[in-house]
């Protein structure tokens, strides 16, 4: 009685608060009491001619074959459904009238709700008055009177149509963010969409005329206009973007997208997608006709002279499956200079890598021949040249020792890398075999016994321009790799703290003869440092080219603890060198010496609301922080910040290029404010100064860019403002402020 009484007293206040809303949305809400038919699998007619029905009362005028159905009436007739409180079926002119509650159902799942409805016996075409569809793909149309012509299309007046919702989460009527009103609207249930006559848009509150326009529902991808973008940049000026899709076939279409600035001569996009049955490739192409690097400084040391050229770049992916095997893929990037995607804001990479090649892959086995091309954006590097590396032929096969139980893998691998202007060019080629072992003890010790053996052939020219730390010697040189290792850690699991506790204790002995590195010109082993993703691998250096010679032991320790709606993993560990022979490690990668650096992680995560990461490596002389990167987000997926936090300092000479200092800060965050409204904003800040590296132009707090907006999004709308700023030139590219403005409505635009 309490519950029953306070729910009477609520609905005058829910009405009362939305009687604004009320006489604008009235015709796009629910109606009350409107019953649905039952599904169309629980009611099949017998025969296509035939309508079959159920009432509380029934009577027939045998001399007019007039039928009055009465009380809960339901109709079907081939997946067309109806549910009215009254029907009258005159079998001589085959009208069929329905009153009271009405739902019609038809076999796309619409349902349109009316007064009163004059239909054909098919149930199909007919009359509705005071007409509501809510559509199946998402969306309603009301309308005043609307007509149900053959083929299940719908022809309305004086409509009006929304994808949003039309009631509060309290159940109160609300007004759409968002409607279309128009003089017509045809909406087709094969094509799944809508057209419009003399229709106006209304967007919270305001109201703009369109013109006789169309979009599809529930995402059916279709020719038309898409959202436009609108942004104000400095270089530019005022930028207008309006795509175009063209739908070309179910599998291909494509969208053409003019740019139009007041501060540039307009761009075109273009991107066209295709799948079949053996795969699917995306091209993505810019082009325009503008100043390119208009301020960038030549090897001379003067500034080139300022020409208006063709600018573009090309974004092209693809993979094709021949069979469950076998694959072919590739991705192109190339752009036409330094400075385009910067200057139009497309991409912030300072590299582009276009990769191709096929691919085999079974359980066991895999093959793969492939190529890669570089190109750089960076304008600090222009005298450099990218080399070309194709092909790269790798095949790896995996097989079950049959004596000792472990497990092989061979691999046999070659590459050639090339670059123009008569700069350094590498060939190499090698074979090698992994064998593992994994045994637990009856103390519950988890022991890995590795083997490792690999022969290697390298060639090499015109090194002499190539640093003398990477070069190596000119001509053909052969290299044999050997390594044994044994690997035992010791789990200790118990209760603690309310959760379960892991502590694992884990020790490796690494044994390698000496190698020769030196001889051999490293491409692919430059970015070394020791970090606790690699403390415990048998080779420290990334890639082929560089192989750590020496007998080791490597100790650490790894720490979890788990908790109701808390996990923490943490781990530490060093590693000694037994030999005393020189290392081949540069100075500040933390391997220099015999004892080197400490390294660790510690990951903590609380439910969903915390994750922190942390990765350090301390000096072994002084614990001084080499490496400190901290990784944090604190929040909801609506309210959460992030920081980002990053400092390398190598205390090395700065002269090697790959193991510069660097500290960075980047922060950012978003704020969920009024239901629907949120604020966002990031930042990244270059704190590396001239004492750590002297050949940075920071001071120590250099803003390299900022982005700070606002956003509203509800069911069906998102609308935000973006300003972002840049802090720093890069050619054509210059430092300045940006604004973007975005609109997305459900349903138009895509």
């Amino acid at each position: 009685m309490r519950q029953a009484l306070l729910r009477t007293a609520a609905l005058p206040v829910c009405l009362w608060l939305a009687l604004p809303a009320l006489a604008a949305a009235q015709d796009l809400q629910d109606r009350p009491d409107a019953a649905l038919p039952p599904p169309i699998e629980t009611a099949t007619p017998r025969a296509d001619d035939q309508i079959d029905f159920s009432a509380d009362q029934l009577e027939y005028d045998f001399d007019a074959e007039i039928v009055n159905a009465t009380g809960d009436v339901r109709l079907f007739r081939q997946g067309e459904r109806l549910r009215a409180d009254k029907v009258t079926w005159n079998r001589k002119t085959g009208q069929v009238v329905a009153e009271g509650d009405i739902a019609v159902t038809n076999p796309q799942g619409d349902v349109a709700y009316g007064d009163r409805i004059e239909l054909t016996d098919t149930l199909r075409d007919g009359v509705v008055d005071n007409m509501l569809v809510v559509l199946e793909q998402g969306g309603r149309i009301a309308a005043q009177r609307g007509v149900r012509e053959n083929g299940g299309v719908l022809r309305v007046t004086r409509a009006a149509y929304t994808p949003c919702a039309v009631e509060t989460s309290d159940g109160c009527p609300k007004e759409p963010s968002w409607k279309i009103t128009a003089r017509e609207v045809v909406y087709n249930p094969d094509r799944k969409r809508i057209r419009y006559k003399g229709a106006r848009v209304t967007l919270f509150g305001l109201s703009l005329p369109l013109p006789a326009f169309s979009h599809t529902l529930g995402g059916e991808n279709a020719p038309g206009l898409l959202a436009p973008q609108i942004r104000i940049s400095r270089v530019n000026g005022l930028e207008f973007a309006l795509p175009y899709h063209f739908n070309l076939a179910p599998n291909r279409d494509l969208t053409v997208t003019p740019h139009l600035f007041t501060g540039a001569l307009p761009m075109i996009e273009g991107n066209y997608r295709q799948y079949s049955s053996l795969g699917a490739f995306d091209v993505t192409a810019y082009g325009t006709y503008s100043r390119r690097s208009d301020d960038l400084i030549t090897e001379t040391g003067t500034a080139p002279t300022s020409e208006n050229a063709f600018r573009g770049y090309v974004d092209a992916t693809g993979r094709a499956q021949f069979d469950p095997y076998w694959s072919a893929f590739g991705s192109i990037r190339v752009a036409t200079d330094k400075t385009f995607l910067r200057r139009y804001d497309i991409s912030r990479d300072d590299r582009l890598r276009s990769n191709i090649g096929v691919q085999r892959i079974s359980e066991n086995t895999y093959f793969a021949i492939q190529g890669w091309a570089v190109q750089s954006l960076r304008l600090d590097d222009a005298g450099q040249t990218q080399p070309v590396a194709l092909p790269e032929i790798d095949f790896r096969h995996r097989l079950t020792d049959p004596l000792l139980g472990g497990r092989m893998t061979i691999q046999l691998n070659s590459l050639a890398i090339s670059r123009n202007n008569g700069e350094q060019d590498t060939q190499r080629a090698f074979a090698s075999a992994l064998w593992e072992l994994r045994r637990i003890t009856g103390w519950g010790q988890e022991m890995t016994f590795s083997a490792f053996a690999r022969g290697d052939i390298y060639n090499t020219n015109d090194n002499a321009g190539t640093a003398a730390l990477y070069r190596g010697e000119e001509g053909f040189h052969t290299r044999a790799i050997g390594a044994v290792a044994v690997d035992v850690k010791w789990p200790f699991i118990g209760q603690a703290f309310g959760g379960d506790q892991r502590i694992t204790p884990r020790v490796q002995i690494v044994a390698s003869p000496k190698v020769s590195n030196i001889d051999i010109s490293n491409e692919d082993a430059r970015a070394v440092d020791l970090e606790d993703s690699n403390l415990f691998s048998l080779n420290r250096f990334p890639g082929y080219d560089r192989y750590e010679d020496s007998t080791r032991i490597t100790y650490g320790l790894d720490y979890a603890l788990d908790l109701p709606g808390i996990a923490i993993n943490a781990n530490i560990g060093q590693s000694y060198r037994l030999d005393q022979r020189t290392s081949i490690f540069p100075e500040g990668t933390g391997l220099t010496d015999r004892w080197s650096d400490f390294v660790g992680r510690t990951e903590v995560r609380v439910g969903q609301f915390v994750a922190f990461t942390h990765r350090y490596r301390l000096d072994k002389d002084g614990l001084a922080v080499r490496r400190n990167e901290v990784d944090a987000t604190v929040g909801s997926r609506k309210t959460y910040a992030l920081v980002g936090y990053l400092r390398l300092n190598r205390n090395n000479d700065q002269l090697v290029e790959d193991l510069r200092d660097r500290e960075e800060l980047r922060v950012g965050g978003r704020v969920a404010f009024a239901r629907f409204w949120s604020a966002f904003g990031s930042a990244t800040v270059d704190l590396t100064d001239r004492e750590e590296d002297p050949l940075s132009l920071s001071d120590g707090f250099e803003p390299i860019r900022h982005r700070l907006g606002v956003q509203y999004e509800d069911d069906c709308v998102r609308l935000g403002l973006t300003w972002r700023r840049d802090y720093q030139d890069n050619g054509d590219a210059r430092a300045g402020n940006s604004f973007l403005l975005t609109l997305a409505l459900t349903n138009l635009g895509r």
